[in-house]
């Protein structure tokens, strides 16, 4: 394991009870060089505000702790729309959302493949759609080179006459 791996492990053991006292999730601690990034969220999304007093607490924390040495710049964010999926946690997190997975090469038929996050477990996630090979994939976690939530952006489809009519009917 990495010592970036090894640091962003302790730091999530250090971390977690602290946001999850302020009533938010630890979703990912990232360490690349000397910039620290620790996202943050909950159920309904996270605020500019909670965002502030997150980082507050997360820098107090850190002081206190001292888990980096040298100097090291701290960064507090959500997720965002399109977030990545690295863990199982993440993976279950997700379900019901569309995604999209890059797999390593040599482990399936298929190396790229979006679709909906069916299921997800201790050893893998089914993604389901009409991009999906056969309509539903089985992938292991360990054949998964990258993944991530996709944003789906654009207008609600339009309806029917036969919706609109059904509409105006239960009115």
């Amino acid at each position: 394991m990495s010592s970036s791996a090894s640091s962003a492990d302790t730091l999530t053991t250090a971390l977690s009870p602290i946001l999850q006292a302020r009533g938010l999730d630890l979703v990912d601690v990232e360490l690349h060089g000397a910039q620290l990034t620790v996202f943050v969220d909950r159920e309904g999304g996270i605020n500019l505000d909670e965002l502030g007093d997150a980082t507050r607490e997360v820098s107090a924390a850190l002081d206190d702790i001292d888990p980096i040495p040298g100097r090291y710049t701290l960064s507090v964010s959500s997720p965002g729309l399109e977030r990545r999926l690295r863990t199982p946690a993440h993976f279950a997190r997700a379900v019901g959302e569309t995604v999209t997975v890059r797999i390593d090469a040599g482990t399936a038929d298929v190396r790229r493949v979006t679709g909906t996050l069916e299921s997800a477990d201790g050893t893998g996630c089914t993604l389901t759609g009409p991009e999906v090979p056969d309509g539903e994939l089985r992938i292991a976690y360990d054949q998964i080179e990258r993944a991530r939530t996709v944003f789906e952006w654009g207008p609600e489809p339009r309806r029917t006459k036969n919706e609109k009519n059904e509409r105006v009917k239960r009115q």
